[in-house]
């Protein structure tokens, strides 16, 4: 990785580092079963990863009363918390984030999931100590709105131009160029190639080792 065009590299969590998707699936499948609600489509479950946990199962499980979306919330986070100790990071992420360390860029994540939500999951992955920060939607507007990725651009001072955000869905990839950044897509996560292609990436990978070698290319 000798070229540097990226001083700024910026992962959502969710899909992107952690192989997570189908359990996020079937956490808001059950958890509107729970709630008496339709069951979503894989689907429509799938495309809400990214989001702010409310806005997510808003969007999901349109039809639920206002008034039991609390009950919802509740549902899901029993639903995935009984399972996620035994989610596992994609292969080679933590050689990646190792590389990036030892080239003094900034490295960050800007994630939907909710404060308590992500250290939960930096503490089982033990990749806390790669970051130099990290956002998550209960603390900023949620994904694809750019505040949470500009947050991150102002707190280490760098050109938008020279951050690049890599994700798995079309949030990650609009909040990329929404706040004038370059966003890169995954392909081993929620949505599909051809929704990531239509938000104009810099570059589409399939894997963490991809990743790698891009960066390496390009980055």
């Amino acid at each position: 990785m000798n070229k540097r065009r990226y001083d700024l590299v910026v992962f959502d969590w969710d899909g992107t580092l952690l192989d997570s998707t189908t359990a996020i699936v079937r956490a808001i499948q059950a958890a509107s079963v729970d709630v008496g609600a339709e069951r979503p489509t894989d689907e429509r479950a799938r495309y809400v990863i990214g989001m702010g946990l409310l806005e997510a199962l808003k969007y999901a499980v349109p039809d639920l009363p206002e008034s039991r979306y609390d009950d919802l919330v509740h549902a899901y986070r029993k639903h995935y918390l009984s399972g996620d100790h035994e989610l596992s990071l994609f292969d080679g992420v933590e050689a990646l984030l190792q590389a990036l360390q030892a080239e003094h860029r900034w490295v960050a994540v800007a994630t939907g999931k909710s404060r308590q939500g992500l250290d939960r999951a930096l503490a089982h992955s033990g990749l806390g100590r790669y970051f130099d920060t990290t956002r998550t939607a209960d603390e900023t507007r949620g994904k694809p709105h750019p505040q949470m990725l500009e947050e991150i651009i102002e707190q280490f001072a760098v050109d938008p131009e020279r951050t690049l955000m890599i994700g798995d869905t079309t949030h990650d990839l609009l909040m990329a160029q929404n706040a004038g950044a370059k966003g890169l897509g995954i392909t081993h996560g929620a949505h599909p190639v051809s929704a990531l292609l239509d938000c104009a990436p810099v570059g589409m990978v399939n894997s963490i080792p991809d990743l790698a070698n891009w960066l390496i290319k390009n980055g």
